[in-house]
């Protein structure tokens, strides 16, 4: 169980997206093909040593490793989370200045606890997208959109 842990724990951003619910992660993650346009595939940003796809050209902290959460800067939140977060409430219902906050307040497993609950699929258990709510182990993902 602690490997699991440990390694559903490296699919949380430093800008707060958890790539374990993200489309792109579970289309590789559950084997679904690519397909150009509809269907993306990566395998999480700090398994790609990217740490954050969405920060990572303009943050000098998540480059050099810094710091391990946005939270941590001492400006946060910075304008481009700010944005990001914006833009994610707003498209998925989902915030990643509240999941660094629950993070900073609890702890990482708190977070992947939450997430469970909010995201996990009621006939399977698994993770469902949050960028369309379906389970790719249990639907036929066409696209991550919907």
């Amino acid at each position: 169980m602690s490997g699991e842990r440990t390694q559903r724990a490296q699919l949380i951003a430093p800008c707060g997206m958890d790539c374990g619910v993200c489309g792109a992660y579970l289309a590789y993650s559950n084997g679904v093909p690519r397909k150009r346009g509809a269907i993306l595939h990566c395998v999480g940003g700090r398994a790609r040593g990217k740490q954050c796809a969405y920060l990572k050209d303009h943050c000098a902290a998540i480059k050099t490793g810094e710091v391990q959460f946005c939270y941590e800067w001492a400006e946060y939140p910075c304008e481009r989370l700010r944005v990001l977060d914006s833009r994610y409430r707003k498209r998925y219902g989902m915030s990643l200045i509240e999941n660094l906050d629950l993070i900073r307040e609890a702890s990482v497993q708190a977070l992947i606890e939450r997430q469970q609950v909010r995201y996990g699929c009621a006939a399977c258990g698994q993770l469902r997208s949050v960028h369309n709510g379906r389970c790719y182990v249990c639907e036929t993902v066409t696209s991550w959109k919907t």
